[in-house]
């Protein structure tokens, strides 16, 4: 069998494995949600083809979902293994195992793809990332749920399919790109992805959300002597003024050591209440 041949069977059975895999978290997805069998099956399909969909449209060619039959039966197939399946959609690990082999398959072989056809490294590597999270966008939109990819408090999951499309890119620029390099390029991102999940890594949040309180600072003259001033010991004074453990006065200013939390997390309906100066918020009922 010649080499080119080979290649085309080795990336074909390629990509039935990552829309298999895909597929399957798809339809996990759904059982869970407890959608009947059509829904099952349609999560299956989107979760399995949708990345590679958008790549073939962005590629201008025919979507190989509408070409080839076995693109369209291996989700049927994870759809019906995992629907009519005892237990199989109570095992997190299977759930993170086969999103994970999918991710890492879909960035290589999309990358490759986009290679083939006369794209660039950068413009290669960004068609295989969104090969890899393209099917789980779809799922997870369709599920009414917010996809991983734009989750905070989510592991790493752009980032694996990130790092399997930019080494088969940067493979293919030193001319070192072949099945076996494909592969470990492949392994990589799958590998990480798990150690993200067993490790529970994530991206940086945004800095207002790590601290809330940044830039909000106790009002000019709301702690006054006399009436409101704060007395030594941390005791309140006879007009009600607030202790230096940070006991709201009887005017509702908060005391300097109350005014910012910083590196805590509030409640986000109370993060919905963050006073800002000169606004006056009324205090929740009890």
């Amino acid at each position: 069998m010649p080499t080119s041949e080979l290649n085309h069977w080795i990336q074909y059975a390629m990509d039935l494995l990552g829309i298999f895999a895909f597929a399957l978290s798809g339809a996990l997805l759904s059982v869970r949600k407890d959608f009947d069998i059509f829904g099952t099956v349609t999560l299956a399909e989107a979760a399995g083809l949708g990345g590679g969909l958008f790549r073939d449209l962005v590629i201008g060619v025919t979507p190989v979902a509408f070409a080839d039959l076995g693109y369209y039966l291996a989700p049927l197939g994870a759809a019906l293994i995992v629907f009519f399946g005892a237990t199989t959609h109570h095992d997190n690990s299977l759930f993170d195992g086969f999103d994970a082999a999918a991710l890492g398959l879909f960035s290589v072989t999309g990358t490759i793809k986009a290679l083939t056809h006369g794209f660039g490294l950068t413009a290669a590597a960004t068609l295989g990332v969104a090969t890899a999270v393209g099917g789980g966008v779809l799922s997870s939109l369709l599920a009414l749920e917010v996809p991983p990819l734009l989750r905070w408090n989510g592991d790493l999951y752009a980032l694996p399919a990130l790092v399997g499309a930019g080494a088969v890119a940067l493979l293919h620029a030193v001319e070192s790109l072949n099945v076996l390099t494909a592969v470990g390029a492949a392994l990589a991102a799958f590998l990480l992805r798990l150690l993200a999940l067993r490790r529970h890594w994530r991206t940086p949040r945004s800095r207002m959300w790590r601290d809330p309180f940044t830039g909000l600072r106790q009002q000019p003259g709301s702690a006054q002597s006399g009436g409101g001033a704060q007395s030594g010991g941390g005791a309140q004074s006879g007009g009600g003024a607030q202790s230096g453990g940070g006991v709201p006065s009887r005017g509702g200013a908060p005391s300097g050591g109350a005014a910012a939390v910083h590196g805590q997390y509030p409640a986000m309906e109370d993060t919905l209440r963050i006073r800002l100066p000169g606004r006056h918020t009324p205090s929740r009922p009890k």
